[in-house]
């Protein structure tokens, strides 16, 4: 059980969520998307949002700024949040445009608006968790899109709970956040969403 709940923190890990909400979206979505389309979107997304933020990672670990990917120091996020942040401009200004991926992009968007708000709580000692914040979207990505295209998506829907659930287990379980700093992530990642969903919808 240890290593389960530890392995949950990386296994559900923030990094990785963008391209989990891309994949969900391409998968589900029913319309047709060209397969060099998709495998070319979620070839670059992979690159932007999972390698490079990895590399940026170890430059930062070796210049002393960050010692967890997990980042567990509140003081130690402002830099990688802020990086982060910068990425998903990228992917929203040059990898997914509004025109033809309207659900996608509003999602990025909230993932966005999401991270800009981890960083407002920074300044505040406060530490939101990331995990939450990516699981959360997450899960409410699959509901607006379940309701858009009139999918039935529940066993998705549940797994995405179940994730939640286990995801936050696993931080308490770490000690790596207080239940009021789960709370405020999962928060933080629906709010975004919940919003922006009204613009695509």
């Amino acid at each position: 059980m240890n290593f389960f709940l530890r392995s949950v923190s990386y296994i559900i890990h923030p990094l990785l969520m963008p391209i989990l909400g891309a994949l969900i979206y391409f998968i589900v979505a029913p319309r047709f998307i060209p397969d060099e389309i998709i495998i070319s979107k979620l070839f670059v997304l992979v690159i932007i949002t999972i390698i490079i933020p990895i590399i940026l990672y170890f430059l930062l670990k070796n210049l002393g700024l960050v010692s967890s990917i997990h980042i567990e120091n509140v003081n130690q996020r402002k830099i990688p949040l802020l990086l982060q942040s910068i990425i998903l401009i990228i992917v929203i200004k040059m990898v997914i445009d509004i025109y033809h991926f309207p659900a996608l992009y509003f999602f990025f968007l909230g993932a966005l608006f999401s991270l800009l708000s981890a960083i407002f709580m920074v300044l505040f000692s406060i530490k939101a968790s990331l995990h939450m914040i990516g699981i959360s979207a997450i899960t409410i990505f699959a509901i607006t899109l379940s309701i858009h295209f009139g999918l039935n998506l529940t066993l998705l829907i549940a797994v995405l709970m179940t994730l939640n659930g286990l995801v936050a287990t696993s931080r308490l379980y770490c000690k790596a956040h207080t239940t009021k700093e789960l709370i405020i992530g999962c928060v933080i990642g629906i709010l975004p969403q919940i919003t922006l969903a009204n613009l695509w919808l």
